[in-house]
């Protein structure tokens, strides 16, 4: 029996019980496949039924307005992801009217569309032989056949899909890629891999030269930033504060969030205040918390002050809820109403 057969068999006896694999719905395994990204499985079903409570329909998600899409999505982060899921949803209801595409020709050229997720909505949709290269795969593929080269490079990426096109043959495709992803995910795990319990572990050439844990490696060393976010937090005597909307580039782009100094240390009271120039605020109390990202380690203040008056762009504490804040600081509020 060849390796895709094989593997085909084993996904049969088996896969997961996931909700997106209940339909052929492009649009549903779309929104499924975006959330998934950067996300783990648990939590991202739990924001795929939300999700489509909301939005069961392209139609609806072209109408709503981002700061609606940015509370739906509140905790998953990445928040491009989402925007980018907007103006998909705008395109495909001006240029396919209103239906969701399901070839790869049409999936490659809409907003936040890379080849992962075109080939993975294009195969289980319309069986378009499109292998996908996601992490799962690239770990799997690089320990079964030792594959001495850096996977966070365009060039490696090439390499796998080629290699994807010769083993998809003569199974179906959707089934193919997932079941890829799947074994990857329970069977060939990142740290403790189920090695013995393997069916390519004879064939395995990782496996067989002692080296699995060397598989898959990377080029780069990813450098971790460290950033001092001081937010200056106002609240008034009858419960109101102030807010502003992120209108910047970055991870949080279209956010809401308190006043911020961002400096390149970490902050005292003291230096807040001379930063604020300000006579009439009395600091009641500071709260420090570290969220780590991917390529930054957030230092974040919170520096609580009284005061008095309120002005016309203050709001009630309690309908802070109402709007999409990043996670680090949804946490604080949640203190806070």
């Amino acid at each position: 029996m060849n390796f895709s057969n094989k593997l085909i068999d084993w996904y049969n006896l088996n896969k997961r019980d996931l909700p997106w694999r209940l339909t052929k719905d492009p649009y549903r395994i779309w929104v499924s496949e975006i959330i998934l990204q950067q996300t783990r499985i648990e939590q991202g079903e739990r924001y795929y039924h939300k999700f489509l409570k909301k939005y069961p329909n392209i139609s609806y998600l072209a109408n709503t307005s981002n700061d609606e899409l940015l509370k739906i999505w509140e905790g998953l982060g990445y928040y491009s992801r989402a925007l980018n899921m907007h103006k998909t949803a705008l395109i495909v209801q001006e240029k396919f009217d209103g239906k969701f595409p399901s070839k790869y020709s049409d999936l490659i050229e809409l907003p936040g569309i890379g080849d992962y997720t075109a080939s993975a909505v294009s195969s289980i949709c319309s069986d378009e032989v499109q292998p996908v290269v996601d992490g799962n795969v690239l770990r799997f593929l690089s320990r079964l056949y030792k594959i001495d080269l850096p996977i966070d490079t365009a060039k490696t990426k090439t390499y796998f899909k080629n290699l994807g096109f010769k083993l998809i043959k003569g199974v179906k495709p959707g089934d193919f890629n997932q079941a890829m992803m799947d074994y990857g995910s329970m069977v060939c795990k990142p740290r403790k891999s189920g090695c013995h319990d393997c069916m390519f572990s004879t064939e395995c050439e990782a496996f067989n030269t002692d080296s699995v844990m060397q598989y898959p490696f990377k080029k780069k060393k990813i450098k971790i930033k460290d950033r001092y976010l001081n937010y200056v937090v106002v609240i008034s005597d009858d419960k109101k504060t102030r807010i502003k909307k992120r209108d910047n580039e970055g991870i949080w782009k279209n956010l809401y969030e308190f006043p911020l100094i961002e400096t390149k240390k970490e902050s005292t009271c003291n230096d807040i205040i001379k930063k604020l120039d300000i006579d009439f605020l009395e600091l009641k109390d500071v709260k420090k918390i570290k969220h780590k990202l991917s390529h930054q380690l957030l230092h974040i203040s919170f520096f609580i002050f009284r005061v008095g008056d309120v002005f016309d762009d203050f709001i009630s504490i309690q309908s802070l809820n109402k709007y999409p804040f990043p996670k680090p600081l949804n946490k604080f509020i949640s203190e806070l109403v």
